[in-house]
This record gives structure tokens, C-alpha cells and sequence, in this order.
């Protein structure tokens, strides 16, 4: 059932994107937002079978020539009935060492992950009609690991290139890779591998296809004239890691299907994959969807693996998002009682010997002014061991007790109108207020922070605090310096422009000039409209 979508809810819960905490991982996004926690990075990491490739070349070097017609087959006393043609031969008896020996850790554990995502896989083959063994194909592409990106740029369990999972249906964006997505990569690989059988109508080919190519595989059948894989692999055509993936995938499967028999007997297989699905608005984040309910936002995070920025799309109206299983009620239920506001938070920087107030403003992206402000330093000489706050905006969630009315506001938190200017960028806009560019996106439903027009009028929702915000100057002088340091122990002043306000107006007022209202406020023009909220840099009395 989808949530209602009445628009008290669809307005509210445009509030929810926020930077999520930083991820111990590479990031794939190239925007920096000032003053702000980092977007919550993309996780990737090496595929755990790619990792040992160079030695399993070796090893099968040293195995010599390959039988075109390989006769030792799977004992018949076992009590396993395979439905993918599985045979014994001394590649096959090299990897079955491989994983129950030297590599038996790694093994271990994508047996274990195999309890997650095996049933959900078998259940998508049987209803295609595909081998249920095929399964055991992720193990040996990813070892289940949905945050696998190889060297090739191939991505998730599955192991898809983008231009493939595109073919296949996967979205693939700056904000989505479904390749990461278990279930729409599991349908998405099924449809692949069905083509490739109906082409080359045998698994062992198939398989081969499926880690080198389609036309490949075909030209070799074509220049060698046989419908064989194994006579294929006897010709110094594939490469071999190629050859060996077809022994490798049996190897895989033969352990899998009974691993007490080769000494995995304390195997604690993972639960199986469960969730439900809710439909969120764009820009909702999962830290607002933890507000909501108790579920952890690692839970989230790896349910929803393909979302790039731990954050919905802003494409799609709403997104259908996953949630543990039971919890899919209270999340309806809380998700709109959710409010989202930024607010000003510091963390600590020990200086060192290197270190200087440039290179410190360069590796925190802040400017000088902020810096020596914040921590009421008279000049830029730093000492070893001296302790500096580093300001940074963060998004704070609140679950109330009602849902919030269009345009209420938290005890605490100013609504800001905000009219577009010719010239002026969501960028620019969030340097002013000091928020989070996506933030704003959030408040005002935008699809896109690149798309917004002269005379857009957009409402921001900044939090009251004690702690002072950073000042936004384009470059610091020796001067600004020095009157920064004057103004050190006073608290900034806000103003709202009213009607008939004008820049040379509200700096006489406040004992300014023009051009140090401008440099504070990140303003290009003396240009300013009545709703637009100003730092004034004068000590209150």
C-alpha cells in the first residue's frame, strides 16, 4: 500500500534530506559544500574473488595443457542432484583446493553471506527456469558483496559494467546504481544469462560468455568450428581467467551444495533477506527515515545500497524505499512528524608542526576570516599542539508529536524567504545562509540544484543557536584580519530587508559600510529584496 500522498505530507516531507554521517569509503561525487559534514560517501570496495586473480593464473599455468573432453565426472554417490552441468576434472580439483585450503577464510565467509541472498536468487532462477545452482554464480563475481566496483568499473554483486545494466534495466546516475540493488541486479542477470543460453543453449558457454563477452565466445566457436566449452578452453584463444571461470563457478557450487563434506562445518549462514517498501518523497534521507523508527542506519543504508548519497532521488516524486521488515506501518505513520533544520556544529583540529592557517582553511574548505573568528585569534601564527574549532553544518531530524503545518516552524528555527536574483546559483545561495546546497533542494522540492530561475522565491528553515556561524568572505586581507580580531568577543547581528530597505540604508544604520555587508554576505551587487536575511558584523550593546 503506498503512502497517502495528501499535500500536508508531500510538503513536509520535503524536508528530509540531510548530510549523513561519513562513511569510511571513497566518494564518487565531485560537489563541495562549505562549512558542512560531507554527504555521506559512496561505499565501494574490491571485489574479495578479484583479489587472489594473479595467483590463480599462475596456478592454472601450471596444470598444462586442457583435455578437450574432460571424462571424470562428480562421484555418483553423492547425494546432491546438481541442475548445472558440474563435472570433476583437474581445473575444477584446483579450485575445490583453492577455496578449502590457502583460501578457506574467504570462503567461510561468502558462505555465510550466501544465507542472505541465495534464497531470494534460487527463488527469481526457479520462476525463470534457470538453474538453481546459478546462484552460486555472485559468490565467485563479488563473494556477496553488494559494494563491490572491480577494476573494469563493474559494480555490485553481479558484477555489471554500467553499459550492460543500462541494457538490462538497471538506472545507473549520480544519485542511483541499482547495479548495488540485490533484488533488480538478480532479475537484471537472469535476463542476461537467459539470452545467452538461448544463443549458445549450453550453461558452461554461457557462463564463459557472461565474464567475457557474448561475441567472444561466439567468434571462437566460429574460427574453431565447435559448440564445446571445454574444447574452446583447449585453444590458445580465451584468456585464462576466462577458462578458469567456468571450473572456478563448479568449484563453488560442489562446496556450496554440501560444505560439511569439505570441513565447513561451523558455517553461520546470514538471514535471509527481508524488507518492506515505503513511498518517500525526493530528497528524503535515510537519517530522517531513522527518526521515523527504530531501525539502525546501517540497516538502512545496506537495504538501500543503490542509493549513491544515502539519499532518495530528486527525479522521482517518490521513491519506493526499503525498511526491515514490520516497520513499514510506523514509518508511514512518522515520517511526516519529521522536521529537518541546519544548525551550526564545531569539531576539533590539533595543530601540528607543519600546519599552517592556509593549508588548515584548505583541508576544512573554510576561509581564514572564519577560522581566526571562531576561535578569537588576533593573527594567524598557530603553535604545535594548540586546538582549533573547525565550524561545519550539520542536519538535525525532530520527530513531534503532530504532523508540522505548511508553514510552521520549530521553536527555535527562522523561516527564511528568499526571491532569486539574476546571476544568483543554489551554490551561492547556500554559502549566504550557511546551509548545505541539497538542503535547500530538500525544503523547496526542487528536481534539480542546477535548475532555478530569477525571481524563484524559496523558504529556508535555519535553527537559532548561540554557537556563531561562519562568515562567508570571498579572500582575506591583513586588514580584515586585524578587524575581525577587534570584533572577536561580539555576536553577530541578523537582519531581515523590509520594504524600502537599501544596502546604504541598513549599513548606516548599523554603522557599516556597504562593501563589508557585501563581503559578508557573499553579495556581487548592492542589490538586495525585501525578505532577505543579512549578517551584520556589529557588536551588539
Amino acid at each position: 500500500m503506498k503512502i497517502y500522498k495528501n499535500c500536508f505530507y508531500t510538503f513536509f516531507l520535503f524536508l528530509l534530506w540531510g548530510c549523513a554521517s561519513h562513511d569510511s569509503s571513497f566518494s564518487l561525487s565531485s560537489e563541495v559544500e562549505s562549512f558542512s559534514q560531507p554527504v555521506s560517501a559512496e561505499v565501494l570496495t574490491v571485489p574479495e574473488p578479484e583479489i587472489t586473480t594473479a595467483e590463480e593464473i599462475r596456478g592454472l599455468k601450471k596444470l598444462g595443457n586442457w583435455e578437450k573432453n574432460p571424462v571424470e565426472t562428480v562421484p555418483t554417490q553423492t547425494a546432491v542432484q546438481y541442475d548445472f552441468p558440474v563435472i570433476i576434472n583437474k581445473q575444477v580439483k584446483y579450485y575445490i583446493d583453492f577455496f578449502t585450503n590457502k583460501h578457506r577464510n574467504s570462503f567461510h565467509c561468502w558462505l555465510e553471506r550466501s544465507g542472505r541472498y541465495v534464497p531470494m536468487i534460487q527463488e527469481h532462477l526457479r520462476q525463470a527456469g534457470l538453474p538453481l545452482d546459478l546462484a552460486y554464480l555472485p559468490m565467485i563475481e563479488s563473494g556477496y558483496k553488494l559494494t563491490a566496483y572491480s577494476k573494469a568499473k563493474a559494480a555490485g554483486p553481479w558484477q555489471f559494467i554500467s553499459s550492460t545494466g543500462r541494457h538490462y534495466g538497471l538506472a545507473i546516475n549520480r544519485y542511483v546504481d541499482e547495479r548495488k540493488d540485490p533484488e533488480k541486479a538478480t532479475l537484471a542477470a537472469i535476463a542476461f544469462l537467459s539470452e545467452l543460453y538461448e544463443r549458445f543453449h549450453s550453461w558452461e558457454l554461457s557462463v564463459a560468455a557472461y565474464n567475457a563477452g557474448a561475441g567472444k565466445i561466439g567468434n571462437g566457436l566460429k574460427r574453431y568450428k565447435t559448440d564445446d566449452f571445454w574444447e574452446l578452453a583447449s585453444k590458445r584463444y580465451l584468456k585464462l581467467e576466462t577458462k578458469g571461470y567456468v571450473p572456478k563457478l563448479m568449484a563453488a557450487i560442489i562446496i556450496s551444495r554440501e560444505p560439511e563434506k569439505y570441513g565447513f562445518t561451523d558455517i553461520q549462514y546470514d538471514q535471509p533477506l527481508e524488507y518492506e517498501r515505503v513511498d518517500v518523497p525526493r530528497w528524503t534521507s535515510l537519517e530522517a527515515v531513522t527518526a521515523a523508527c527504530t531501525a539502525d542506519l546501517n540497516q538502512l543504508r545496506t537495504l538501500n545500497r543503490q542509493l549513491r548519497k544515502n539519499v532518495t532521488p530528486p527525479d522521482q516524486a517518490f521513491y519506493s524505499l526499503k525498511v526491515p521488515a514490520g516497520m513499514k506501518s510506523t514509518v508511514e505513520k512518522n515520517l511526516p512528524k519529521v522536521h529537518a533544520t541546519v544548525t551550526t556544529s564545531y569539531k576539533t583540529h590539533i595543530v601540528k608542526g607543519r600546519d599552517s592557517l592556509t593549508r588548515i582553511c584548505r583541508s576544512y574548505k573554510i576561509n581564514k576570516t572564519t577560522l581566526l573568528k571562531v576561535n578569537n585569534l588576533r593573527t594567524a601564527r598557530l603553535t604545535p599542539g594548540q586546538h582549533l574549532r573547525i565550524p561545519y553544518q550539520t542536519t538535525q531530524y525532530v520527530l513531534l508529536d503532530k504532523k508540522i503545518m505548511p508553514g510552521a516552524t520549530l521553536s527555535g528555527s527562522n523561516l527564511v524567504l528568499h526571491k532569486i536574483r539574476p546571476g544568483e546559483s543554489i551554490s551561492s545561495i547556500a554559502k549566504q545562509y550557511h546551509v548545505p546546497p541539497r538542503m535547500i533542494a530538500s525544503w523547496n522540492g526542487l528536481k534539480n540544484i542546477h535548475h532555478i530561475r530569477a525571481g524563484q522565491q524559496l523558504a529556508l528553515y535555519i535553527q537559532n543557536s548561540n554557537t556563531e556561524p561562519p562568515v562567508i568572505i570571498a579572500r582575506t586581507t591583513k586588514k580584515q584580519i586585524g578587524r575581525v580580531a577587534s570584533a572577536s568577543h561580539s555576536r553577530p547581528v541578523y537582519y531581515q530587508v523590509r520594504q524600502g530597505d537599501s544596502l546604504w540604508t541598513i549599513a548606516r544604520r548599523h554603522q557599516l559600510s556597504p562593501k563589508q555587508i557585501r563581503q559578508w554576505n557573499n553579495l556581487k551587487t548592492n542589490l538586495i529584496h525585501p525578505g532577505t536575511r543579512l549578517l551584520l558584523q556589529a557588536p551588539t550593546t
